[in-house]
């Protein structure tokens, strides 16, 4: 498999539609959840009251409804040159896509912490692992993780951002479960190879990839089937990473 992108917005005060949809999300989530421990199942199916990761994914995106919520919109997606390391970059006054899944994981593992504040940021924080590999939410901030470069799909206006959000996966026309059964065939070697490393090691990996994606079309290209055949297999890679990933961080946290 190759690489993939998705990214995400800029600043909380400006509000963009697009981040990894529900479709990748539920991906993410099917796959973490045909690798946990015993042990980390069962105190997931008690945080989330039987609910399957899947069905949580969403979460943090649903609630950007509600302004009160309106503090977390920079937790979504992490901007930085695209020649440079997060941890050598300058950070947001906002906050960030890294230190939200610190912030999080921080919370869950803490069992003095009040149930109620584990399970919202459980949630978050399953969603948070799904941005942090669609590579367009380990971006520029000039371009706004690309909604400012303006292409066409299949004859229909968008932008680079939502062609790796949105437009890659659906054309693509698989359910999330079928894309989570296909995509999660893969050996305990390559499991634990791709399980290796920190959040560091893959927003950088995602920043790379996301480079690559910014030469892959400028302003005003038509994009379709050309495309898609160059980039699903990326795409495919970062949901299965993005999975196998989340499951490792979970049986980490609850083992």
């Amino acid at each position: 498999m190759k690489n993939l992108t998705l990214l995400f917005l800029l600043i909380p005060i400006v509000g963009f539609s697009n981040y990894w949809g529900k479709t990748g999300h539920r991906v993410t989530g099917h796959i973490a959840e045909n690798h946990l421990t015993g042990k980390a199942k069962r105190a997931l199916n008690d945080l989330l009251d039987g609910h399957s990761l899947a069905f949580v994914s969403t979460f943090a995106d649903e609630i950007k409804a509600d302004r009160s919520f309106s503090k977390f919109s920079a937790w979504h997606y992490v901007n930085y040159p695209l020649n440079m390391r997060y941890e050598d970059s300058e950070k947001s006054k906002w906050g960030d896509l890294i230190v939200a899944i610190e912030k999080c994981t921080s919370i869950v593992k803490n069992e003095n912490s009040p149930r109620e504040d584990r399970v919202f940021y459980l949630k978050m924080l399953v969603h948070l692992i799904g941005d942090l590999h669609q590579p367009m939410h380990a971006s520029r901030a000039e371009d706004k993780g690309g909604n400012d470069i303006q292409l066409q799909w299949f004859g229909e206006g968008t932008n680079l951002h939502r062609v790796w959000d949105k437009n890659l996966i659906e054309s693509y026309g698989m359910t999330y479960t079928e894309l989570a059964t296909e995509l999660d065939i893969v050996s305990r070697k390559e499991r634990k190879k791709i399980q290796e490393g920190t959040i560091y090691d893959w927003v950088q990996e995602s920043h790379e990839i996301c480079g690559e994606i910014y030469g892959s079309a400028k302003v005003g290209d038509k994009l379709g089937y050309q495309y898609g055949y160059k980039y699903n297999d990326v795409l495919f890679q970062q949901l299965q990473r993005g999975g196998l990933r989340l499951a490792k961080i979970l049986n980490d946290l609850f083992d």
